[in-house]
């Protein structure tokens, strides 16, 4: 089952979110973190980015590789998720953007039509993780149909990095990143699969606000799904979820999650 930790506000879950990478990176310089784009990982980062400072944290050496990126648009399009991430992490947190990755770098804005290229986009960035010893923290968030990445319901829980077509919903839910318009947000991407996702040695999902409370309660107490395919995280054996009052709100076990993580041994991090 995957750790619950329940949390008053996002700057708690981003603090337990910092604390647990800075140690990560000072036991192991060249570690390698998963990025994720969207609201929910933002105070994460920014605690991140003040231990990283305040404690001296060599990050030179650290390696990322992004969630996913939207097709159609070019990588330095102020919305594309290779700005983004160098924009919330790379800068903040003062990695080298040499050692940084998306799965959109090998096409650079390809039109949708080059699906040779597009299609070889996604097992590379695969054998790439691979080649880097893997994932050692991957951050994600959750939408609100339960989808993690851009693997929308009903991605197999097996999948690889490869094209999705995005569900309206989500393009309703981005189009805030476009000047509210949803005719501005792409309808296809590239992401990492849930299957590629699962291979990570620690995932970290962030969740808040009661519009992610259906989700996380399908997520953590629903049977596992491709349906809802952050249920998948129910599979890993170090999946911690950090949420905060109202994303809790429909969970039925909520005391015991409390329980537990107030017992829990200081030595055990999360």
């Amino acid at each position: 089952m995957a750790e619950v930790i329940i949390v008053k506000d996002q700057e708690e879950a981003g603090a337990v979110y910092g604390r647990a990478v800075a140690d990560l990176i000072k036991a192991k310089p060249d570690a390698v973190l998963g990025l994720a784009t969207g609201s929910s990982p933002l105070a994460a980062y920014r605690a991140l980015a003040r231990i990283i400072h305040d404690e001296h944290v060599d990050v030179s050496h650290v390696r990322g590789f992004a969630l996913d990126e939207y097709l159609g648009i070019p990588l330095d399009h102020p919305q594309s998720y290779h700005s983004t991430i160098r924009r919330t992490v790379v800068e903040p947190l003062g990695m080298d953007p040499n050692l940084v990755y998306a799965p959109g770098d090998l096409l650079d804005g390809a039109p949708l039509s080059d699906g040779k290229r597009i299609a070889q986009a996604g097992p590379a960035y695969d054998r790439a993780i691979e080649k880097a010893g893997g994932i050692d923290v991957q951050i994600l968030g959750i939408g609100t149909d339960g989808h993690v990445g851009f693997n929308e319901p009903g991605s197999s829980l097996a999948s690889g990095t490869r094209v999705k077509t995005l569900a309206e919903q989500t393009r309703i839910d981005n189009a805030r990143f476009f000047d509210d318009d949803i005719d501005k947000v792409p309808t296809h991407c590239i992401t990492q699969g849930i299957g590629t996702i699962l291979k990570a040695h620690h995932l970290v999902l962030l969740a808040f606000g009661s519009g992610k409370a259906k989700a996380v309660a399908e997520t953590v107490e629903g049977g596992v799904s491709a349906f809802c395919p952050a249920s998948a995280l129910q599979l890993h054996p170090h999946a911690t979820i950090i949420i905060d009052e109202a994303a809790a709100s429909r969970l039925c076990h909520k005391a015991y999650y409390r329980y537990v993580y107030l017992h829990k041994p200081q030595w055990q991090g999360i």
